[in-house]
């Protein structure tokens, strides 16, 4: 039971602090704050009993449900699951602990961040399909209303924007799910059921549900042209907000692309190309319209659909070291736009500003501001000595395997993030003092505390990867043997 527990921990805080008095402003953040603390531990906890010789669904649970339906209460991790587990946790710690900004609202505020943690966690570790739309489903309600309430000029149309998109890429989901309900074994919702009985569909038929998936997921990963979304959301969002959303929401849609991939395996290898085509125009056009944009987290939202353009070619690539490089990405995106969206939001508490242009020479009043800024950028750009290098290196490789020489705009996509990193570097950190920003203040002791978090978790698993891609490494290898003898 010990990942109900984990499931439990936020959505009890998220309980909590919807009861507690408004005037104990105090202590509703620090409820919040203390359960995502929990989770992370917990979360952590997990690891020395991780069997990273088993490929296979760990601490599973499984409860009958609703009989009728056939749905069960299953939870499970694997190696690609367990990684976005922490992840997730990590983020949702971080971005309470620098939730300064958030004045009003405080009781609904922290109960629907928490509540977005608990829906995230439960994707991540569902092992039913019913289970894992209804925590799917449960991601839409927190986003909305935290972008709604606490978000910028644009909040209502960024809210609307987003529900719009994410649900009806929803639709088709759960019409693939139906179709895919009546080919199980057992009638049942359980995956290990409906992928027996879609493995004895005809490619045809496994392609049709699998465009559905396709669709669905794609939504959040995202893919061109399904992308409308981000970039709104993202800017008008609260920071803290905008960290999940790119840091925790986008692996969800990749996620359950690797998921559908396994359940139909035969529909995947047909859109190989066409998912390596979607890539490579994600890659190339996030990253140019990521280096055009003058507003710091309009560009870090673009970039995001660059950085996930690599997810989605390793995806399409299907072998070992490139389905390594996925899960590796996922995590240093998740860190690396988590830490981006983090400095430019407390940036934006102290300057009001979101422009490049209205900046110069901050090195000399925030050093250490700089400082983390500037190392999250490198990292962003794939920097040897962070995770990124490592995950980039791996989806290259695994990319040149299947596609040989096709993979040099993944290449080009790396160029065009360092340039747009470096042209952030100068307008930020360079250049002559101007008054207005001679007296923005430094980061906090918290505001270190958490942005350490991220940037020391960029650099110790760059520095060390040996301990991660060992928790990836089984349930890789069993992913790429599937798809091995379909080449």
């Amino acid at each position: 039971m010990i990942l109900s527990f984990l499931l439990g921990i936020p959505l009890l805080g998220a309980f909590l602090v919807a009861l507690m008095p408004t005037r104990f402003q105090r202590w509703i953040r620090s409820v919040a704050i203390t359960h995502a603390f929990l989770a992370l531990v917990l979360s952590l906890g997990l690891w020395p009993w991780f069997d990273t010789q088993s490929g296979l669904i760990q601490f599973s649970e499984r409860i009958l449900w609703n009989p009728r339906l056939g749905t069960y209460y299953a939870l499970g991790i694997d190696g690609f699951s367990y990684p976005m587990v922490v992840l997730t946790t990590l983020l949702c710690l971080v971005s309470l602990m620098t939730s300064q900004c958030i004045t009003q609202g405080l009781k609904g505020y922290y109960s629907l961040m928490l509540l977005l943690e608990t829906a995230a966690l439960g994707v991540f570790m569902a092992q039913d399909w019913a289970l894992f739309y209804l925590f799917w489903e449960l991601t839409l309600i927190p986003p909305f209303f935290l972008i709604d309430r606490w978000g910028g000029a644009k909040r209502g149309i960024a809210s609307i924007n987003f529900v719009l998109y994410t649900m009806g890429g929803s639709v088709f989901t759960l019409m693939s799910l139906l179709v895919l309900f009546d080919t199980s074994v057992n009638h049942t919702f359980e995956m290990s059921s409906m992928t027996a009985g879609a493995l004895g569909l005809n490619p045809q038929s496994q392609l049709l549900i699998f465009l559905g998936f396709l669709i669905g997921f794609g939504v959040k990963v995202p893919i061109v042209p399904l992308h409308g979304w981000v970039p709104l959301a993202d800017v008008e969002a609260p920071s803290p907000v905008s960290m999940l959303l790119s840091g925790v929401l986008l692996k969800l849609g990749a996620y359950g692309l690797i998921r559908a991939a396994l359940t139909l395996p035969e529909a995947i290898v047909i859109l190989q190309p066409v998912l390596a085509t979607v890539a490579f125009i994600g890659l190339i056009y996030g990253g140019v319209l990521a280096w055009r944009q003058q507003d710091i987290k309009r560009m870090i939202a673009y970039s995001s659909i660059s950085h996930m353009g690599v997810v989605l070619l390793g995806i399409s690539s299907l072998n070992q070291t490139a389905m390594l490089g996925v899960t590796m990405q996922m995590v240093s995106h998740g860190l690396v736009a988590g830490g981006l969206f983090l400095l430019s939001g407390l940036l934006f508490e102290r300057t009001a500003t979101n422009d490049v242009n209205d900046y110069s020479n901050l090195i000399r009043t925030t050093p250490r501001f700089a400082f983390f800024f500037i190392l999250v950028l490198l990292a962003s750009m794939g920097l040897p000595g962070t995770v990124g290098f490592i995950a980039e290196l791996f989806t290259l490789i695994g990319g040149y395997q299947r596609w040989g020489w096709v993979v040099v705009p993944l290449s080009l996509s790396v160029l065009i993030s360092a340039a747009y990193a470096f042209r952030t570097i100068g307008r930020l950190f360079t250049g002559p003092t101007r008054s207005k920003m001679s007296a923005v203040q430094d980061l906090s002791v918290m505001e270190m505390t958490a942005t350490s978090l991220l940037v020391g978790s960029l650099l110790l698993m760059g520095c060390f990867p040996a301990p991660i891609l060992e928790v990836m490494s089984a349930s890789v290898t069993l992913f790429s043997a599937t798809f091995a003898p379909r080449f």
